[in-house]
């Protein structure tokens, strides 16, 4: 597989999802994604599975809530790690719209 360097344009989604790399053949195993949530809105709690997560925060507050009810405050420009096997969520908690980058790759 022969990998191209690219821009992508994480400007154009300002709300819901928006998915910015998507694994083979633009990259190895990497994925990511912009999310935009409305105030009180989740993303849903789901695993990393076998997978690392990166969530840099752009804009807004919110709880970065893990497994065994625990959960962290961020707000805008806090970078959040996710460890593989990690059941996890984002809600907002904020007053205005939470928008974040998060990218995804297979654990070594």
């Amino acid at each position: 597989m022969t990998l191209k360097p690219i821009v992508i344009d994480a400007a154009s989604s300002e709300k819901g999802y928006t998915r910015l790399l998507g694994g083979p053949p633009s990259s190895v195993s990497m994925r990511s994604g912009k999310v935009v949530l409305q105030p009180g809105e989740a993303v849903g709690k789901h695993s990393t599975k076998s997978n690392e997560e990166l969530i840099i925060i752009l804009a807004g507050e919110g709880l970065f809530e893990i497994a065994d009810n625990n959960s962290l405050e961020f707000s805008a420009n806090s970078v959040l790690y996710c460890p593989p096997m990690t059941e996890h969520n984002i809600l907002n908690t904020g007053s205005t719209p939470l928008s974040y980058i998060y990218v995804v790759a297979k654990a070594i």
